[in-house]
């Protein structure tokens, strides 16, 4: 058993997959892979990540607004309530900070994550989060306005050991991508040795970053096999004991996938 725990189902690029989606999920569901989480990123693509998860009994979904799509609509904490009822959502996100790619929507950025994290504690539900060049900041707002008690993950993790630490003070969990097996990613391999196991999860947030020995083509589900192989071997534990692991952890995460 295996769980991709991050990936955008319809963002994939299709045209090599003559059986378009399916052919896809059914090469990742043949690598091991039992379970998807398609992450919703704007107000605009909550249907079609609703779609496809009711459309496979092995995908969950979430709804949410990227801290990069602030710009084309926010939803304030009970417009995200709202959203976190639709059929198989499990969690709110993507949602965060971003200062590496836009500093000037900084303020709407804390708002908009500020209020994700306001609607998963009234829901009772994990909080999908993108962080990028903001530590302290994101830090803040998760002490500030969130739930411990239903926490989440900081996804596609590429920051310090302090700041895994500190999030995983607040309860939160760390999900690694195909970035760790990139050849200057050794401050990040190190990060990725001291996480407690009981809190390492593994994605491949596709159609983005394809792990090492597909880097520079597009990312499909069937890829977290690489990512997990290598966290495995890095670890110094076998893989099958990794997928097992993240595999629960995934579902102590988010309840709703059980």
């Amino acid at each position: 058993m295996l769980v991709d725990s991050h990936c955008h189902l319809d963002r994939l690029k299709l045209d090599k997959f003559d059986g378009g989606l399916n052919e896809v999920l059914d090469l990742a569901r043949s690598r091991g892979v039992s379970q998807f989480l398609c992450v919703g990123i704007s107000l605009d693509n909550v249907d079609s990540v609703v779609d496809i998860a009711q459309q496979n009994d092995d995908i969950v979904c979430s709804v949410g607004v990227h801290p990069l799509d602030v710009e084309s609509g926010l939803a304030d904490a009970d417009k995200l309530l709202e959203l976190s009822q639709k059929p198989k959502v499990v969690a709110l996100g993507e949602t965060g900070l971003d200062y590496y790619y836009s500093t000037e929507t900084k303020d709407i950025q804390r708002q908009s994550f500020a209020a994700h994290l306001q609607a998963a504690g009234r829901a009772e539900l994990p909080v999908i989060i993108h962080t990028r060049d903001a530590r302290e900041d994101t830090i803040e707002l998760i002490r500030e306005h969130g739930d411990p008690e239903h926490a989440g993950v900081l996804h596609c993790f590429t920051e310090s050991w302090e700041m895994a630490k500190a999030a995983m003070d607040q309860n939160y969990y760390i999900s690694l991508s195909g970035i760790v097996t990139f050849k200057k990613a050794e401050e990040l391999r190190e990060v990725a040795r001291k996480i407690p196991l009981e809190r390492l999860l593994v994605e491949t947030d596709s159609p983005y970053l394809a792990p090492v020995p597909y880097r520079g083509k597009p990312n499909i589900p069937a890829y977290v096999r690489e990512v997990a192989e290598f966290v495995a071997e890095l670890r110094g534990i076998p893989y099958e004991k990794l997928a097992e692991i993240t595999s629960e952890n995934f579902y102590r995460l988010f309840p709703r996938a059980a």
